[in-house]
């Protein structure tokens, strides 16, 4: 048996190594996001054989009768979009040949489209990330009671990730001005969607006066946010800091959570894991690299990794309501 000065000794040393892991995951997040790179511009389609190319096949190829393939006009390629596509591919191959450097187009790698699909992966990827939070919906609707106070926003969590990563899709599909707008905001009101309902969670919050203050202010942060995209610039490196900022918000205040209740409850350690899981895979953002077999690039993969993850939240809040319905039929 212990003696309780050991116990003491123990406990202490516990909590001095959950406050090292605190720290040691502030000071990641802080590097990790002053670090994040903002966008460079391609050279690809600045090159003048590229442009060449391109003026070269528009005026052999393109004239007024000219009908491309159903399925590419279906997804809105027109003729000098092919000119183009074909000149990117030409001008990449013998560069590989070559041995010479892999350069973007137009801000993105020289991708093999499918059925008229610029990158194929990351859309099937962002199906699959939407299919498992449409899974989840009606899981969380089944099991969670409709007493508990959280579960219309974990329902409206996983519409917002629906339709978050069904924009992605599109916009991984044809690449226009307003699907990337579509894309990158509903991407930010699924980011600040988490913060509220994460606030909500953590803080206990039941008073609806403050919900609806909180949701109002975070709907009008959002609608400032857009309108400063659409408006006044679409600046790449801002969203980037925006989104990055809510996301450590709210990365934060979980793991203070983790940390908080560390030795109370057994799942405790779930968005600890979590967070760190996502900054992992985020580096998949910064480390870009050009697609393996025209497909497979850094971003298709950080769309891939968010799968599992998608699961092992899901079932960490529906655990958590569990608990927490539990604790409040007891008192």
């Amino acid at each position: 048996m212990q003696s309780p000065f050991k116990r003491s000794r123990l406990t202490n040393l516990a909590q001095h190594n959950n406050t090292y892991t605190l720290l040691s995951t502030i000071i990641f997040f802080v590097i990790f996001y002053i670090c994040v790179p903002t966008a460079v511009a391609s050279r690809g389609d600045h090159a003048s054989e590229f442009q060449e190319c391109v003026e070269k096949c528009r005026q052999s190829s393109c004239s007024s009768n000219t009908l491309l393939p159903f399925i590419l006009r279906l997804f809105m390629w027109s003729c000098e979009d092919e000119c183009k596509y074909e000149c990117m591919h030409e001008i990449h191959s013998k560069a590989l040949n070559s041995n010479q450097e892999i350069v973007q187009y137009y801000g993105k790698w020289p991708f093999h489209r499918l059925w008229g699909m610029q990158e194929p992966a990351s859309v099937l990827f962002s199906f699959l990330n939407g299919y498992t939070h449409y899974r989840y919906l009606s899981i969380i609707r089944r099991t969670i009671p409709d007493t508990y106070y959280m579960k219309k926003f974990y329902i409206g969590y996983a519409y917002a990730c629906i339709n978050s990563w069904f924009w992605s899709a599109i916009y991984h599909s044809r690449d226009f001005p307003h699907t990337e707008k579509l894309d990158y905001f509903s991407a930010a009101f699924s980011i600040l969607f988490s913060f509220l309902f994460t606030s909500i969670r953590i803080f206990h919050i039941r008073s609806r006066r403050i919900i609806f203050v909180l949701a109002t202010l975070c709907l009008l942060a959002f609608l400032a946010h857009i309108s400063y995209l659409t408006f006044v610039t679409f600046d790449y490196g801002y969203n980037i800091v925006a989104n990055g900022a809510v996301g450590f918000a709210h990365n934060f205040i979980w793991v203070w959570w983790s940390w908080k209740n560390w030795h109370s409850r057994p799942d405790a350690w779930r968005p600890f894991a979590a967070v760190i899981y996502v900054a992992i895979a985020m580096c998949l953002e910064i480390f870009d690299f050009p697609p393996v077999w025209g497909v497979l690039d850094a971003h298709a993969l950080w769309h891939a990794s968010t799968i599992p993850l998608n699961g092992f939240w899901y079932e960490f809040l529906i655990g958590d309501a569990s608990i927490e319905s539990l604790s409040v039929k007891r008192h």
